[in-house]
């Protein structure tokens, strides 16, 4: 077993496990995606700290902890399509693809989305990740209805055009941020609408065109 291996193994039972994250498929993407390939070189030592670790100004791959806990609560079934909004440099989109029966991951940051398409390209499901570079706020349409969106980041509100592209009965995760304050929700679409719940407190940096529109007043 490899020095990463050990430290992945200690992330789930260390930060994941007590997390109250019990679906198996969860635990065992995981352990299988190897998360120090999907973070900048320098930041390969600290992969596996229980931290968001920065890929880009304003962005981040978030703490397993937080992504693990998404996962949970979206409860991906294996015949599933899933949108990832904010694909940075692929890790959630890696650990999708082991839960879903189609992925697709939208990136609006070129040179993340090249890196991330080469790093998905070396494991032995990142074929099934089709990634589209585009505004993250807009989705992939194109590809929609999907039954499951993840949002890896921070939002103030979630554009309408993305609520558009969820299938009717189907979930969302995001992390509704207020400050330096964060709680995650799942949402569940119903008639047309999201009905948000909370899952946990967690914080991540607002992605962009997903901050809260400003209103003026005379």
């Amino acid at each position: 077993m490899s020095d990463f291996s050990t430290r992945r193994v200690t992330m789930v039972d260390t930060q994941v496990r007590p997390s109250d994250v019990t679906k198996f498929p969860v635990i065992a993407a995981m352990l299988h995606v190897p998360r120090e390939e999907f973070v900048p070189a320098a930041a390969r030592e600290a992969a596996y700290a229980g931290q968001n670790l920065t890929i880009a100004p304003g962005r981040v791959v978030l703490e397993p902890r937080s992504l693990a806990k998404l996962l949970d609560g979206l409860d991906i079934q294996p015949d599933e399509s899933v949108l990832v909004v904010g694909a940075g440099l692929g890790y959630g989109a890696a650990l999708v693809s082991q839960l879903a029966g189609s992925v697709v991951a939208v990136e609006e940051d070129a040179h993340l989305a090249a890196e991330a398409a080469r790093r998905l390209g070396g494991l032995d499901r990142g074929a099934r990740v089709e990634l589209t570079i585009g505004a993250l706020a807009m989705g992939a349409p194109e590809r929609a209805p999907y039954d499951v969106i993840l949002v890896e980041g921070g939002v103030e509100e979630v554009p309408d055009a993305l609520i558009a592209q969820l299938a009717e009965g189907g979930r969302i995760g995001a992390i509704f941020m207020t400050g330096e304050l964060g709680v995650a929700r799942i949402g569940h679409k119903r008639d047309g609408a999201v009905s948000w719940r909370f899952a946990f407190n967690a914080t991540a940096p607002v992605l962009p065109g997903f901050a809260a529109r400003k209103s003026f007043a005379l």
